[in-house]
């Protein structure tokens, strides 16, 4: 591991920048992979589904002056610039500057550009994250230090996020980056020698046929999920909302093996139960925008949940392709309107960090 390498980068990213870029991702039984949840009660085998889009979001490497760091992204208009001695960790871009202090490189500006809307709901921070941290292991390699694998880069990935948010970090937004496709998550944190138990649904021809078979929006409301999701912990460990949560639980083991069996109608029914208990469990999750969209879903035969933490951000749904096809209309009129709404052109991403 490159954590005690004190290097400047200037000279060799002068000859070549470096690239890298990861995909976001839609998700159902999010939450279930917060420890807080899935730890205490590992016995009903805490589970998420979630599937890889090709809105990858993008790192580049390209060289700064000797001793300093700074870092841009689209959508933020603030650059920070920092020496390598004083990175801030809580700032803007701090879980940035800790991922490049890790492994220890200087000298260097980094530069993130987003496919997908800022703070959309679709994993966008932990995905940047999982980009650089390639793009850095690639710097690594370069330097003839070696490179992180994917087991490595995730290990790092929720790590650093995890303990740079003060922790209920989850890890799914990583893992989707890191894996791409479409994936059962089974989180075992009790596991000494790995937190997680990966089950791939579909292969790239299942994959093709669940792209035509989803659809993702933006509801034009960005959202914060770390406050979001505190609210959701205290529920769940007071345990007056824990049943409920059980059940959401159920409901996603249920919604793997119709995905896995390529059962749209069946993952639609399974979506629409889920989002019916997240509406008593979450409401915070929901605004008007988001609702309506849910029930022109329903009204067309699909299931629709929103992504992430919710509260604004963006929406998915899954049917029968007609049915999709059908609902792709409903959508476009419901948020014809609304100032930044859109349908995100996506597919499954078979891919996941390069």
């Amino acid at each position: 591991m490159a954590s005690q390498i004190k290097t400047a980068l200037t000279s060799m990213l002068a000859k070549q920048q470096i690239e890298a870029s990861a995909p976001c991702r839609i998700d159902s039984g999010g939450t279930w992979d917060i420890k807080a949840m899935a730890l205490p009660l590992e016995r009903i085998r805490p589970t998420t589904v979630n599937i890889a889009l090709n809105l990858r979001t993008h790192v580049v490497l390209s060289p700064y002056k000797e001793g300093w760091v700074k870092i841009s992204s689209d959508g933020f208009r603030k650059t920070e610039v920092f020496s390598k001695d004083h990175l801030s960790f809580d700032s803007a871009f701090g879980l940035f500057f800790a991922a490049i202090s890790l492994f220890g490189f200087h000298g260097l500006a980094v530069n993130i550009r987003s496919e997908s809307p800022v703070r959309s709901a679709l994993g966008g921070s932990s995905t940047a994250l999982v980009a650089l941290i390639k793009a850095l292991s690639k710097a690594s390699d370069l330097l003839g230090y070696g490179r992180l694998s994917k087991q490595e880069m995730l290990h790092l990935g929720y790590h650093l996020e995890d303990g740079v948010s003060g922790g209920n970090c989850g890890l799914q937004d990583q893992a989707a980056a890191v894996y791409g496709g479409v994936n059962q998550w089974f989180w075992h944190y009790g596991d000494r020698t790995c937190p997680y138990e990966r089950i791939s649904l579909l292969d790239q021809q299942g994959q093709k046929a669940l792209s035509d078979r989803i659809l993702v929006a933006y509801s034009g409301t960005s959202h914060v999920s770390s406050r979001i999701n505190r609210n959701w912990i205290r529920g769940f460990l007071s345990g007056k909302t824990r049943q409920g949560w059980i059940r959401v639980n159920e409901i996603v083991l249920d919604l793997a093996v119709a995905v896995k069996k390529e059962n749209w109608a069946g993952a639609a029914g399974l979506v629409q139960e889920e989002m019916a208990l997240r509406k008593r469990l979450t409401p915070e999750a929901l605004i008007p925008v988001t609702s309506r969209l849910v029930r022109d879903a329903e009204k067309a035969g699909c299931g629709a949940r929103f992504a992430g933490a919710g509260a604004g951000g963006s929406l998915w749904a899954i049917g029968d392709k007609k049915d999709i096809e059908r609902l792709r209309e409903r959508w476009a009129s419901t948020i014809a309107t609304i100032k930044g709404a859109e349908i995100l052109d996506c597919q499954v991403d078979p891919a996941g960090v390069k």
